[in-house]
């Protein structure tokens, strides 16, 4: 059996899966939140959930202009503190359900008197359970340790939750079974670059900055290769300097100016569109190329080392 074959299974079955789940998304959270008014969204998550919170945060942001927190969750289970905050839609993100830091968010935030969502793949997990509401994203089994499609799945929910909660934003243009092979394409053809660089870096701005996130993530992850993503803004002061021969860095969106000069190679992930919803498809790319980048190092990404489905933090 080849290396990677889970992940590259649910890879694949991603455009499938969106395309069936993304109006039951819609009519699920609008059921649940539509029509609410909230002065914040604090938003609890770990990992590649993470990263699909930072995605909510630019859309809820942008087309609700409500103000969004990305929690810290120890700054409930570690030290205790008691934050106060104003009227809130707190939303916990995992894919197993069984985060404890994530969940103890949204028990707090509930017993505070706050609307609260989990966004989950498992039905009775503890996050199901503290939960107001929960939308399960009913992406199947994912048997590969890294998370792809309920990954993507969490994307289109955000995006659906945010025109749920009114945002003046057109039904999602999802990927198709082409546009999965194109990027496959294209990773393959980025691999030498990045098998040859000692330093990699994941580069974009605003919407896809969650995209340069996940595919960081992955590499390191899948591939144990050591990336670092940066907003592309960011990354002219101060990172800049480590950009020289030797170095690779993956670009979703505009090129950060002069690197190429520096002697940095640049890969530019293929372009979806520059539209809200690009991240759903453009991080088929950074999956395409965490997957080929292991199995070129004789690593199987379907079980990283040291790493285990569902990861417990307290």
């Amino acid at each position: 059996m080849q290396l990677g074959n889970l992940m590259e299974s649910e890879i694949l079955s991603q455009p499938d899966l969106l395309a069936s789940r993304s109006s039951g998304y819609l009519d699920q959270l609008s059921s649940m939140v539509g029509g609410q008014k909230y002065e914040m969204v604090l938003i609890a998550a770990r990992g590649s959930s993470d990263n699909a919170a930072l995605y909510a945060r630019y859309l809820i942001e942008i087309h609700l202009r409500i103000p969004v927190v990305l929690a810290a969750p120890s700054t409930l289970t570690r030290y205790k503190s008691d934050i106060k905050y104003p009227k809130c839609l707190a939303i916990g993100i995992s894919q197993s359900g069984a985060a404890p830091d994530v969940a103890e968010v949204l028990a707090r935030m509930k017993a505070q008197g706050h609307s609260t969502l989990a966004i989950t793949n498992t039905a009775g997990s503890r996050m199901h359970e503290e939960a107001e509401h929960c939308l399960l994203l009913e992406a199947g089994t994912e048997q590969a340790v890294a998370a792809t499609k309920t990954y993507s799945s969490s994307l289109l929910a955000m995006y659906q939750l945010v025109r749920a909660l009114g945002a003046d934003l057109p039904a999602p243009n999802l990927p198709s079974s082409s546009w999965a092979n194109l990027t496959r394409e294209a990773a393959q053809e980025a691999l030498g670059p990045v098998l040859r660089s000692t330093i990699l870096f994941s580069l974009a701005r605003g919407y896809n900055f969650s995209t340069a996130q996940e595919t960081a993530l992955k590499l390191m992850e899948c591939a144990l290769l050591p990336c670092k993503s940066y907003s592309t803004a960011d990354f002219q002061h101060g990172p800049k300097a480590l950009a020289g021969h030797g170095t690779c860095a993956l670009v979703f969106g505009p090129r950060p100016e002069d690197i190429e000069a520096q002697g940095c190679l640049v890969v530019s992930a293929p372009e979806y569109s520059d539209a809200a919803d690009s991240p759903i498809a453009e991080i088929f790319f950074g999956q395409w190329i965490a997957l080929l980048a292991a199995r070129a190092r004789g690593l199987n990404p379907d079980d990283p080392r040291f790493l285990s489905k569902v990861t417990m933090t307290l």
